[in-house]
């Protein structure tokens, strides 16, 4: 029995680190909060939560990492973002991760400013991709948000009925 506690404990610090990589791009949120839950139904023997849901949230879970790179290219590509700007965003975003709240808001945005002008870019355009850029992993995140706590919200209604 103790073994069992054990296993629901590190299922619940899965979930809750995943819901803290909604917002960390460092950390793959929906992955983690989906390894977690497939922890806890495993350990309850598959009695609270089916594989029916279980297959639910993993489409739900594959969702969101299409979600994550198509808001992100889709945001920075309708600006005309240069493959430049996009290694720059990301490498602004891991960067920024080190600057607390502020560096994951400015991060992105400098990474893909500063790809643009590295490919060569106005400032004018590059200013106005690092936005486009922003605002895709800004989307993106609000998504995932959604996602998230669709696949918390099942699991929990499948769990309790």
């Amino acid at each position: 029995m103790e073994i069992q506690s054990l296993y629901y404990t590190l299922a619940a610090l899965l979930i809750a680190v995943g819901i803290a990589g909604l917002i960390l791009p460092a950390l793959p949120g929906l992955p983690l909060v989906f390894a977690g839950m497939l922890l806890a139904a495993w350990t309850g023997d598959f009695q609270q939560v089916g594989w029916v849901t279980l297959v639910v949230l993993g489409l739900l879970t594959l969702l969101s990492v299409a979600v994550d790179i198509f808001a992100t290219v889709v945001g920075a590509k309708r600006v005309g973002a240069s493959r430049k700007a996009l290694v720059g965003a990301m490498v602004g975003t891991i960067v920024g991760l080190f600057f607390g709240l502020i560096g994951l808001f400015v991060g992105p945005f400098a990474g893909a400013l500063l790809g643009e002008l590295w490919h060569g870019r106005q400032l004018g355009l590059a200013t106005r991709v690092g936005i486009g850029t922003w605002l895709g992993i800004l989307l993106g995140t609000v998504l995932k948000l959604g996602l998230g706590f669709a696949m918390l919200g099942l699991f929990a209604f499948a769990w309790f009925l």
